[in-house]
């Protein structure tokens, strides 16, 4: 008997299916929606889509070919678009709903390619066969729900374990991202890879070279999101696999020196990693923020130090993420996380004012993120550490708390803007209004709003005493 879980998918199918079966073909419901309504309940999978509530995306597999798939849908569905059709994909939405309707294929890959050849099936068999894993590779008969498991993937759920449809060295030469989507399903859900699928990933790893940079980049950032991350990113250092787009996670495996002891800086990246929030961002600042440590190690006489790891960092993490086509915007937003992550610990010494100002106008919109990152950034096993860090991290935002309450911290700014300035001194734009602006806004860092009337007095005062040219 179908769980009850399975009542939404059969009333959001029943139409669709009964057009297919009314012209005679077969349709099946594939992929994550099949998975994760078997196993719902546990904690350990993915968001099950929810017919009423989050509009799910369904995947479907038919042996009708793709004009047919085009026509079929046509006139029911609210809107059809065909950019995947070469590959045998229609796609369409009805009442909020996102279905995805694919002709039986199998696809591969010629060693030299980034792009899958297509061919087109009958048998619904040969398109599982066709999946990476037997988990993933189960359907549900439409209209009848009669489920099709010629993989044993239901077993292979029971039993915790990541196996492929096919011979793994097959199924990863068809996809070479496959590699890395089984890092993503060991930590997310819970999975063991078959010693079979791991030799797979280590001899094979060199063949992801033909995936696209962007392919890549979305595995990756779903990566970071699982709940643990740190058992995906393991995974893929342990198997060779970072070596092909994240080189500089196996740089972080420094040799460790019983003389200068210090940290596992890839175990410390990795527990900074799980001990973030759920944010992309924030996760992808925790991976890179100390990959700059390899290049700046020294020993001396005091122990081992990265001197300026935070700005190699942040140059380190914009050719990463460039490299792998991240947007500029988002390129930007980690490597500042980067080189600002260890902003904090320079004001050890106390916060003045000033620095509480120049704290928060450095970070920007970034400061709640910057915050986290810097509380996660300490693993130490040393309690009393742990607690003097917690403790000053608290009276830090207790004083941006207060001092944003009585000068707008979120946005300072000089007591006098361009205008005024040209104005008062009679300039036309250009440098010599920036290096005003410049000076205005070091006096409100380091004494707070000063009020125009001051402002002007002391604009004044500093463009008298400024040299002139000759």
């Amino acid at each position: 008997m179908l769980p009850k879980r399975l009542q939404p998918l059969v009333e959001a199918t029943a139409g669709l299916s009964e057009r297919f079966r009314a012209a005679g073909h077969t349709l099946y419901l594939v992929g994550g929606s099949v998975r994760d309504a078997i196993v719902a309940g546990d904690t350990a999978v993915e968001e099950v889509p929810s017919v009423g509530g989050k509009a799910p995306d369904l995947d479907f597999s038919t042996d009708a070919r793709p004009d047919d798939i085009e026509a079929l849908v046509s006139g029911w569905a609210d809107a059809v678009w065909t950019q995947g059709k070469r590959f045998g994909t229609i796609g369409c939405k009805r009442d909020g709903l996102t279905y995805e309707i694919t002709t039986h294929r199998a696809e591969a890959y010629h060693p030299d390619s980034r792009k899958p050849e297509v061919a087109f099936g009958d048998r619904v068999e040969d398109d599982l066969s066709r999946r990476d894993f037997t988990v993933n590779a189960m359907a549900l008969r439409l209209p009848e729900m009669e489920l099709i498991d010629p993989f044993n993937g239901l077993a292979d759920l029971a039993a915790r374990r990541l196996r492929t449809p096919l011979d793994p060295e097959a199924s990863f030469a068809d996809d070479p991202l496959r590699m890395l989507r089984a890092a993503r399903f060991v930590a997310r859900l819970g999975l063991e890879p078959t010693p079979e699928l791991i030799e797979a990933v280590r001899a094979g790893h060199g063949r992801l070279s033909i995936v696209s940079a962007e392919r890549i980049r979305d595995e990756l950032d779903k990566m970071v999101m699982v709940p643990v991350p740190s058992v995906a990113l393991w995974f893929v250092v342990r198997t060779g696999l970072a070596a092909e787009f994240l080189p500089e996670l196996l740089g972080l495996a420094l040799e460790q020196d019983p003389i200068h002891r210090h940290k596992d800086v890839l175990a410390h990246t990795l527990a900074v990693m799980d001990k973030t929030s759920p944010d992309r961002m924030l996760r992808l600042a925790a991976l890179f923020h100390d990959v700059g440590k390899p290049k700046t190690r020294a020993f001396g006489d005091g122990g081992v130090t990265f001197h300026h790891h935070e700005v190699v960092g942040a140059r380190m993490t914009r050719e990463r993420m460039t490299a792998l086509r991240y947007p500029k915007d988002e390129v930007e937003t980690v490597t500042e996380l980067v080189e600002l992550h260890l902003r904090f610990h320079t004001y050890r010494l106390g916060w003045t004012d000033r620095a509480v100002r120049r704290y928060v106008r450095d970070a920007g919109p970034l400061l709640d993120r910057l915050n986290e990152l810097t509380r996660c950034d300490c693993t130490t096993r040393n309690a009393a550490k742990a607690r003097a860090l917690g403790r000053r991290m608290d009276e830090l935002e207790a004083r941006i708390a207060v001092l944003g309450e009585q000068e707008e911290l979120d946005a300072i700014r000089p007591d006098l803007d361009g205008t005024q300035i040209m104005d008062q001194l009679g300039l036309p734009p250009g440098r010599d209004v920036g290096a005003a602006l410049s000076f205005l806004l070091e006096l409100r860092l380091e004494e707070g709003p000063l009020g125009e009337e001051e402002a002007r007095r002391r604009l004044q005062a500093w463009w008298d005493e400024r040299p002139k040219p000759a």
